[in-house]
């Protein structure tokens, strides 16, 4: 596992998705965004699901779930689901760590790419919480949007990933940046939505960020103005950066990233007026 101080961590992958690079990028032109991802011939790009997992305290933090295996034929045709190396399970249980060893799940929103995972079908076919002897930590703005979607979100907030959670008393709603474990605690990064939130590890003058959507790839935390089509507060989730970017700077903190397939974590430098990753 990785270290930052004290605290030890892990990237768990859930596989791949499949999504038009248009939407990962927006008003970013196809011809600048090109040269970091080469699209397929349906303009598609690979989006890495890159889920967290967190040792500290004796206590194991899983940082969202991604995107799940109880999708239906048409939706997993829909996102291009693509596991070559298996699922989120699977790779937990490849370093010995089993669903009911998780003590908390944070989901930094709860787009299906990030909560997904939250829960499956069992042999009964009946939906049930993945992690047993876990609480949920959810914000509970992005809660509410989950609950009462819009026509704009009710395509990404797929109630069976995440209503059961308050049936089986495994939910905690959260009001705003909160301390987690030791050294661990989540942060609201508003943009990507309204009460997205990250997630600070400091340990030992060390520090790291588990950024999710507030940059969902390394270069949309190198060029502030990029951001994608999915945020639904553009414009925040630019001042958003901002703020982190020159905190990154400030302090080396390790950066880490959910989707980007080439760049895990790295950390942000500045070169003259622009900010420069170099990958750890």
């Amino acid at each position: 596992m990785h270290s930052i101080g004290n605290i030890e961590y892990e990237f768990i992958s859930d596989g791949f998705t499949w999504n038009d690079g248009g939407g990962a990028f927006g008003l970013v032109p196809k011809i600048m965004w090109e040269k970091k991802f080469t699209p397929d011939e349906y303009n598609r790009i690979p989006f890495q699901m890159n889920c967290l997992l967190i040792k500290t305290d004796g206590k194991y933090i899983l940082v969202d779930t991604g995107i799940g295996a109880k999708l239906t034929p048409k939706i997993s045709k829909m996102y291009g689901v693509d596991r070559p190396h298996g699922g989120l399970v699977e790779n937990l249980a490849k370093i010995g760590v089993q669903p009911q060893d998780i003590d908390i799940v944070i989901n930094t929103h709860l787009h299906i790419d990030h909560c997904g995972g939250n829960t499956y079908l069992n042999e009964s076919g009946k939906i049930v919480p993945t992690f047993p002897n876990a609480e949920y930590w959810i914000q509970r703005i992005e809660w509410s949007e989950a609950c009462y979607p819009n026509e704009r979100t009710r395509n990404t907030y797929y109630p069976e990933n995440f209503m059961i959670l308050s049936e089986t008393g495994q939910l905690k709603l959260l009001f705003g940046d909160t301390h987690v474990a030791s050294g661990v605690r989540t942060i609201i990064t508003r943009g990507h939505t309204r009460s997205h939130q990250a997630v600070m590890l400091e340990s030992e003058g060390e520090h790291g960020l588990y950024v999710s959507d507030m940059a969902s790839f390394s270069h949309h935390f190198e060029h502030t103005a990029w951001v994608t089509a999915y945020d639904v507060e553009p414009l925040e989730n630019i001042e958003t950066k901002r703020r982190w970017q020159n905190w990154a700077v400030e302090t080396g903190a390790i950066i880490m990233f959910i989707h980007d397939p080439h760049v895990m974590q790295a950390r942000l430098h500045k070169d003259g007026k622009r900010f420069k990753l170099e990958p750890v």
